[in-house]
């Protein structure tokens, strides 16, 4: 029987390992904090090449993410331009696939010699069709060596799981709705809407009933579940969840249907998905033998109701977005958030998700990740999946509503003593792979809390508590031009953001001017400000509670409203 480590263990052993390792990341953040003061005083010298040292740093990780965020667009933008139904139809018979590929490449490249059949543009849209046809026959002669384990596309269900606990129809409507028109086959989709018993019955009831109505013989099946929180669990996401699953497990066996030949989606239930999400997953998901270890990614955009919500909002979730397309670049790190999919049978046999946990985005990575003893990855699906931007009835509701939201995705900090307890007694997962867990998951919280910090103010402690021996000396007096000339050049990254944020921005509503888009441009400019207020602060109230065990009791489930 598979065991994940239980953090809320009555073991006291174990319950003191939990304690210690909770305490770490907050212990790291404040020292940080009252380190910035105490060595600006005491030694300010130290602190001052310090500053000029981390400057580098971080004019160098900008660059890094800068560039890698463009190729993660240039990824996005091939992803939206292949016909992933097209090739989720052939796959399953590489060989015969491959000659009608070069056929097909073959009859464009006669239409290509033909020099007066078309214009210059439409020569140059033909030569990349060409170009992306011939690198993925490349692919197909690869998948043809293991073509006796892809599996059938008709042989695959999906279910799409929407957890709601008090969001109104008409904000999972469109998210059903998308599923519906999709590319590809409604009679192999589930609907599993995941209700929670502690709603106000009657509007659950109506919500239920309008839903039900609405897409009755669309799909496959829409199931409806709805759970009361047990003695033994939290009022979360995860609870619901895996209490929806359970009951999906049940239903499957009646039916007959294998696990293995599930592919489950754990979407918010505001999630928009791309039309060819669904034949992407199920091309990437029968052509891997080793489906079962993966789970998949598409790239969360904010674009929902990104024109109505305040400018504040809109940098804090555009970087976000920003952040999720450079994690997809990288082969390894990246993990599960938010909207994802898995193997249903992968799922089962992890037991699903924790039900005394806040977050369940990641931490069911994690679950799969020590179940394969470190060989589990998240594969990116270079697709976007439009979810809700924090929107309340007033600005100032919404700025407060988003601080709430940074905190929760913050408070997932709780996984970290969690996964140290299931990974370090595990042999089969190698010592420099845990070194670099470890490091990864305190460096990347520990920067989230304190980066603007330490940009924001370290750069004159110094000065004001180094006193006038340090004042007098040529370095304290070239410090703040150093410090500004190098945070000129890490506008670079800042640049590169809002060049991309126009280009992914989603069509203007009709309801707003074109004097909209001055907003849109001069949001930017509240960078520092968000990232301080929205960002830092968020993560070291998340690290602060956890530290001294004053843990949040349910999931905060984000107001979501809709402007008419």
């Amino acid at each position: 029987m598979y065991y994940f480590p239980d953090p809320k263990t009555n073991n006291p052993k174990d319950r003191k390992k939990q304690r210690i390792l909770e305490m770490i990341p907050g212990i790291l953040t404040w020292s940080t904090i009252f380190g910035m003061f105490i060595f600006s005083y005491f030694l300010p010298v130290y602190v001052a090449i310090f500053i000029i040292i981390f400057d580098i740093y971080w004019i160098m990780r900008t660059i890094f993410i800068a560039y890698y965020s463009i190729e993660g667009y240039q990824k996005l933008k091939e992803g939206k331009n292949i016909d992933w139904w097209d090739r989720c139809q052939n796959i399953s018979n590489p060989s015969n696939y491959l000659d009608l590929i070069k056929k097909r490449v073959a009859e464009m490249q006669e239409s290509l010699d033909d020099k007066n059949s078309m214009n210059r543009k439409e020569r140059r849209i033909l030569k990349k069709e060409i170009k992306r046809q011939e690198y993925y026959s490349r692919e197909v002669e690869e998948i043809m060596e293991i073509s006796d384990q892809v599996l059938d596309w008709r042989e695959i269900i999906h279910v799409i799981m929407l957890p709601t606990a008090s969001e109104p129809a008409d904000v999972i409507e469109p998210s059903i709705k998308a599923v519906a028109e999709a590319n590809f086959p409604n009679e192999q989709i589930i609907i599993l809407l995941a209700t929670e018993e502690r709603e106000n019955e009657e509007k659950r009831k109506e919500k239920v009933a309008y839903l039900s109505n609405k897409f009755s013989g669309v799909f496959r099946d829409f199931i409806v579940t709805t759970h009361k929180v047990s003695d033994d669990e939290m009022k979360a996401k995860g609870s619901n969840a895996t209490f929806a699953a359970r009951k999906l497990a049940k239903y499957l066996q009646e039916k007959n249907i294998d696990f293995k030949r599930v592919i489950f989606s754990n979407f918010d239930c505001d999630s928009v998905a791309h039309k060819e999400y669904f034949a992407a997953l199920t091309y990437n998901y029968i052509i891997d033998p080793k489906r079962l270890q993966r789970s998949y990614q598409p790239l969360p955009m904010y674009h929902n109701n990104l024109w109505d919500t305040n400018a504040f909002v809109r940098v804090i979730v555009t970087g976000s977005s920003f952040w999720h397309i450079f994690q997809s670049t990288r082969s390894e790190g990246m993990v599960t958030f938010s909207s994802h999919s898995e193997p249903f049978d992968t799922l089962y046999n992890v037991n699903f998700w924790p039900v005394n946990m806040i977050s369940e985005d990641s931490i069911i990575y994690w679950k799969c990740f020590t179940y394969y003893n470190g060989d589990y990855k998240v594969k990116p699906i270079y697709l976007p999946i439009s979810l809700d931007a924090v929107l309340a009835e007033t600005y100032w509701k919404t700025i407060i509503n988003q601080y709430k939201q940074k905190r929760r995705w913050a408070y997932g900090i709780e996984n970290f003593p969690v996964i140290m307890r299931a990974i370090s007694p595990n042999k089969k997962i190698g010592f420099w792979q845990k070194f670099k867990i470890t490091f990864e998951m305190l460096e990347g919280h520990h920067s989230w809390a304190t980066s603007s910090l330490i940009l924001a103010m370290l750069g004159w402690l110094p000065l004001i508590l180094g006193g006038d021996a340090f004042n007098q000396s040529v370095l304290a007096h070239n410090l703040p031009f150093y410090t500004r000339y190098l945070m000129m050049l890490a506008m670079i990254g800042l640049a590169v953001s809002m060049s991309l944020s126009f280009i992914l921005l989603p069509p203007r509503p009709e309801k707003y001017s074109r004097w909209r888009n001055i907003n849109m441009l001069l949001q930017w400019i509240l960078v520092p400000v968000s990232a301080l207020i929205l960002g830092s602060i968020p993560a070291i109230d998340s690290q602060t509670r956890i530290l001294f065990g004053k843990y949040f009791g349910e999931f905060w489930v984000t107001e979501k409203i809709r402007k008419k």
